[in-house]
């Protein structure tokens, strides 16, 4: 209890929550027992001597909530999934002083109960509201004053229903039981009962309340289907194909006129996008002309409405909801074919960022975190410094759900899932997770936080008399879809590469009594990985069976387990060997790069991406082709790791130091000619364009401020350099840095020739 407490203390600290502000609203329901899928209406109205300087609200429910101001929608699906650990609740923070007027204000709320538990949510088992607002000096509290009632045209439709990963449910809206204009100040209300009142927070169920990490939904409004000139006006009872521009998170809108009663089928079209049912709604209309949105969002690229003959269908829209981010990172090149797969990987991206970043939109919405490594790193690239608060919620949330037995596991947060995946968990805390958070985002006090969360999992961990680690099944022994895995390899390589995160975040935070332990644990695996595994042209288990195995070798490469003088060997099992889903692809294009094959990178890109790059879908797959392992999904982001390396290594632009406080541009541009990138880091964008001509080397930068740059001009191979030009002034001639002024030489290296540079704009040549 007292771990609990105390890392609860810590991610609140971290999230901006402490409880300074004490509560003092009571949480609040309607008097019915909840049920799954369960909407309910609140209502309350307020006088104001004068229109409020400040007005902000704290709003907290179980499960959504949309938030009316005299009628005026504020909020579009508020509230986070529960839970910030496995027993507490986020709460939203709304600014709501420009809806507030002098006079009679009505606060109006519809609150969605999901009652059920799924991969992305933990259900308190009990449906309330918690609104604790401060105007001015007046405080506006949830409290028995409050009128509420279940919204009585919100059901349930019939079977299928979603697939048990989905804590939503199937929406069926029956417009002959709506309550017509209940958001709005004239609506009549004394027929509502009173609230039920269930304590002051913190109160069970929904116990501690932590601020929201992350910022509300970006909202595009509703906007006409590509082929909205070609719907229909009335309909002939088949199933109405209305095309998105992109695959998308949604709520669709229809506006028809016809008789009551009439049922209308809504759904996208990959309603069973990775196997199983996913969300779909039902519609049944009233007399005469109505409008209605389907409040809980899906995705895909077609929404299919089918209704009944004889309809007037008036408008067909939609509503594109999604995480409050730029596209700020660009990486343009003179291949066509990689411009179009890190478009598709940038979607692929963003449609599995919301509560969390999930594995896929549709079948599960779970933040697993292999999915979440492959995820955060490419938002690095293409996303601006907010998509980082998503990354810092996944990393306090897999800490504060650590089990007693120190174990992590993942999706969390989850109500009805609780198995680890150890290899994913070695990933998720080690080099590729936790550390990269922090040597992009320089967030130290994360790091600090979750520390002791780290090192506690990784004494779970023992070493063999072999010197290697010793295996643990976990919950799911997965070491990636697909076939050919080389389980004893793989094992080595994560645990090895999360020992190696584990050194320097013990570094950074100043743990330094462990540094020898890790220390001494990597130096074993180093001593006997290579007398193993490695038989002089592959690496290989013993027992192992199977074919050599792409994945394992290219852990050895990017933990720094495998030598130069093992590169050319591992070249020809990565040319030979593909065995890798998706989601191990990229480790294997970065193993590629970090040999300094970066044709071979930028070919096995093109070979492996090349069905689901060239496909009409705008998004990646799950696997290899859609509905393979793991039931194929359309949308799977974990496919973008070549979007992250065509950055950081093809562009040559990564952190030096965590924050970008010193970073690098050290191109390894293959067979390309051209490259244009922006890296959105936390210091501001770094702007880079190169141009690799027969007879000479062009660099653009344009770094921001707060920074030093290492740029490195590339020698290519048999060719030297003779003339380097840094803003039309030769700095670099025959050999010998000269005529340095506002930069500083560093070294000739076997690949480059290396400058310091400070903030601003530098063209350099190279001849």
């Amino acid at each position: 209890m007292r771990k609990a407490l105390l890392l609860m203390t810590a991610l609140m600290t971290a999230l901006g929550g402490l409880a300074e502000e004490a509560w003092q609203a009571s949480w609040i329901g309607v008097s019915e027992t909840p049920d799954v899928n369960q909407w309910s209406c609140y209502r309350k109205v307020i006088h104001l001597d004068e229109a409020p300087g400040q007005a902000v609200a704290r709003i907290a429910v179980d499960s959504k909530y949309w938030l009316w101001i005299n009628g005026e929608l504020v909020v579009f699906e508020g509230q986070l999934k529960r839970g910030p650990t496995p027993e507490d609740t986020y709460f939203d923070r709304v600014d709501l002083a420009k809806h507030l007027r002098k006079g009679d204000n009505t606060i109006a709320v519809l609150l969605w109960y999901f009652g059920k538990h799924g991969f992305s949510h933990k259900s308190s088992g009990k449906a309330g509201l918690v609104f604790d607002a401060t105007v001015d000096d007046v405080s506006v509290l949830s409290d028995k004053s409050w009128k509420a009632m279940i919204h009585p045209a919100y059901k349930s439709t019939g079977d299928p229903r979603p697939n048990f990963r989905l804590p939503e449910s199937n929406i069926r809206f029956d417009a002959r039981n709506d309550i017509e204009g209940w958001q709005n100040p004239d609506f009549d209300d004394s027929s509502w009962a009173a609230v039920s009142e269930y304590g002051v927070p913190p109160c069970v169920p929904w116990n501690q309340l932590v601020e929201r990490p992350v910022p509300l939904w970006k909202d595009y409004g509703l906007k006409e289907y590509e082929n909205a000139a070609e719907l229909p006006t009335v309909s002939d009872g088949q199933v109405i194909k209305a095309k998105l521009p992109y695959n998308a998170q949604v709520t669709p809108y229809l506006e028809v006129e016809g008789p009551a009663g009439q049922l209308i089928d809504i759904r996208m079209d990959n309603y069973k996008g990775g196997g199983p049912p996913n969300v779909r709604a039902e519609y049944v209309s009233r007399d005469g002309v109505q409008a209605y949105e389907n409040l809980g969002w899906m995705n895909g690229h077609e929404m299919h409405y089918t209704i009944p003959s004889g309809v007037k269908i008036h408008a067909l829209k939609y509503r594109e909801t999604g995480y409050n981010t730029e596209f700020t990172g660009i990486f343009e090149c003179d291949d066509d074919f990689l411009n179009r797969y890190r478009q598709k990987a940038l979607r692929t991206l963003y449609i599995t960022m919301r509560d969390t970043y999930f594995d896929c939109p549709d079948r599960e919405r779970a933040q697993w975190w292999g999915d979440m490594v492959n995820e955060m790193g490419e938002a690095f690239y293409a996303m601006d410094p907010r998509s980082n608060d998503l990354a810092k919620k996944g990393i306090l949330e897999l800490a504060n759900w650590q089990r007693e037995d120190h174990t992590v596991f993942s999706p969390v947060p989850a109500g009805n899932w609780n198995k680890e995946l150890p290899m994913q968990m070695l990933n998720s805390v080690g080099y590729y997770g936790f550390w990269t958070y922090y040597l992009y985002t320089g967030d130290i006090e994360t790091i600090r936080e979750v520390y002791p969360a780290v090192s506690r999992y990784l004494s779970v961990w023992k070493l063999g008399d072999d010197g290697l680690v010793i295996l643990r099944k976990g919950g799911w022994t997965w070491g990636d879809w697909g076939q050919n895995k080389d389980m004893t390899i793989l094992y080595n390589g994560w645990y090895y590469l999360a020992l190696k995160g584990q050194l320097h975040m013990a570094s950074a935070v100043g743990e330094e009594s462990d540094l020898a332990g890790i220390r001494e644990k990597m130096s074993s695996i180093e001593q006997n990985f290579n007398k193993t595994f490695w038989n002089g042209t592959a690496y290989r288990s013993p027992g192992y069976n199977g074919k050599t195995d792409d994945r394992a070798h290219a852990l050895a490469v990017v933990s720094g387990l495998a030598g130069p003088d093992q590169y050319d060997a591992i070249r020809q099992v990565l040319k030979a060997e593909h065995h890798s889903s998706p989601y191990m692809e990229k480790y294997v294009g970065e193993a590629l790069y970090m040999m300094r094959f970066a044709d071979d990178a930028i070919s096995r890109t093109r070979k492996r991406f090349k069905i689901m790059t060239d496909h009409p879908f705008s998004t990646l797959w799950e696997d290899w082709r859609i509905g393979g392992s793991g039931g194929g999904t359309i949308n799977h982001a974990w496919c973008g790791g070549a979007l992250t390396l065509l950055s950081q290594y093809g562009a040559g632009v990564a952190p030096v130091t965590p924050g970008y406080g010193t970073y690098h541009v050290l191109p390894q541009m293959g067979p390309l000619k051209q490259i244009r990138t922006t890296v959105p880091s936390v210091k501001g964008n770094i702007e880079v364009e190169l141009l690799n001509e027969s007879d000479a080397f062009t660099m653009k930068l344009n770094s921001p401020a707060d920074t030093t740059a290492i740029i490195g001009m590339p020698k290519g191979p048999g060719s030297t350099v003779t003339r380097i030009e840094a803003n039309g002034t030769t700095v670099w001639q025959d050999g010998k840095p000269k005529g340095l002024h506002d930069l500083e030489f560093l070294e000739e290296t076997e690949h480059y020739i290396t400058f310091s540079v400070q903030p601003g704009q530098w063209s350099f040549e190279a001849h």
